[in-house]
């Protein structure tokens, strides 16, 4: 995030160019913000609505924003907090289609209550894991967030989410529910 530094007149700095207007601002930021937008969703038309939202955020409050030289800073911090919203909504979108998404089972497949039964054991041993762990494992596997992405997300370093996405996967190996072979 950029923090706001203060300068004269006199010491020669070149400032970043003032907007005078919230148009002028988006036509001249946008494509930076559409790149900052994508690092932080999978799918470039979500990352448009992320940006969208945000800037819509930044509309509302461009007149009590004293230092335009920050803007980016502030929208930026829009997106992050936009999209932390939204992966803590879990929202869940249902569409009507002609033909079921899941494939029709191969003979021999697992029978659907199995796999249903799985499932389940698989979130209850989630839901077991500290809450900092639970977050990283959705937002890597479930949400499908790279490690920077998540760290990102969540404020941390890289590392952190290795180790504790490591950390969390082995929880799930030993859970006895699961039933997963060992070697």
């Amino acid at each position: 995030m950029t923090t706001p530094v203060c300068t004269s007149a006199s010491n020669g700095m070149t400032r970043p160019p003032a907007y005078p207007s919230f148009s002028s601002y988006v036509r001249a930021r946008q494509p930076v913000l559409l790149r900052t937008a994508r690092s932080l969703t999978a799918n470039p038309s979500d990352a448009e609505d992320l940006l969208q939202t945000a800037l819509a955020k930044t509309y509302v409050a461009w007149e009590r924003i004293e230092d335009h030289r920050a803007l980016d800073g502030y929208v930026r911090r829009a997106l992050l907090n936009t999209r932390t919203s939204q992966w803590r909504k879990r929202k869940v979108d249902e569409f009507a289609v002609d033909e079921l998404p899941e494939p029709e089972p191969a003979p021999g497949d697992d029978d659907p209550a199995e796999r249903q039964a799985l499932h389940d054991a698989m979130w209850r041993a989630i839901l077991k894991l500290p809450a900092r762990q639970r977050a990283m494992v959705v937002l890597r596997y479930y949400e499908d967030l790279s490690e920077a992405q998540t760290a990102e997300v969540l404020g941390v370093s890289v590392g952190t989410v290795k180790s504790a996405v490591s950390r969390a996967l082995g929880k799930l190996r030993e859970d006895p529910e699961l039933g997963v072979a060992r070697a």
